[in-house]
């Protein structure tokens, strides 16, 4: 059963995972907030690799302020492109931990086997991560809600009552 879905909630591209976004300029040097930025430090550590809009980008400056990650890459990057790493750099999960990008096309059904959607995508909450279907469900990805998740299968089994009758 899982605990919890570790990684970024934006998307993939094929090979690609987004690890955040270029935000706003920080300073005159061409460094940048990174939005939406993953949790891994390595991922923006000075002379890591990243696909930067499209092409590769090295990470030349890396700090921290006010909280927030800042970089600058060995090249310009227009604001709002996405900042992504091929899939195979990122580690196995950890136990009963899945990435969100796995998570995002499953099928969720009851466990009676009533079909509600698709995931559309991954949220925070407060209490836990929030499964969004495309069919406009939101359910708690928690142990109390979810019974199941087959990644091979295409998969997550969710315990009846968490939606609306249909």
């Amino acid at each position: 059963m899982p605990t919890g879905a570790t990684c970024s909630t934006l998307r993939t591209d094929g090979d690609l995972v987004a690890v955040g976004r270029v935000g706003r300029p920080h300073g005159l040097a061409g460094a940048f907030v990174v939005e939406e930025a993953s949790e891994a430090p390595e991922r923006f550590a000075v002379g890591a690799s990243l696909v930067a809009g499209g092409a590769r980008a090295e990470v030349v400056e890396s700090k921290r302020a006010g909280g927030r990650r800042v970089i600058r890459l060995d090249r310009d990057v227009p604001r709002g492109a996405l900042l992504q790493v091929p899939r195979s750099q990122l580690p196995p999960p950890e136990l009963d931990s899945f990435y969100v990008v796995d998570l995002v096309g499953l099928e969720v059904a009851e466990d009676d086997g009533r079909v509600l959607g698709r995931v559309d995508a991954v949220e925070p909450g407060v209490a836990n991560d929030v499964l969004e279907l495309d069919t406009g469900i939101a359910l708690p990805f928690a142990e109390t809600c979810v019974r199941e998740v087959n990644l091979e299968a295409g998969r997550i089994v969710v315990h009846r009552g968490f939606a609306d009758p249909g």
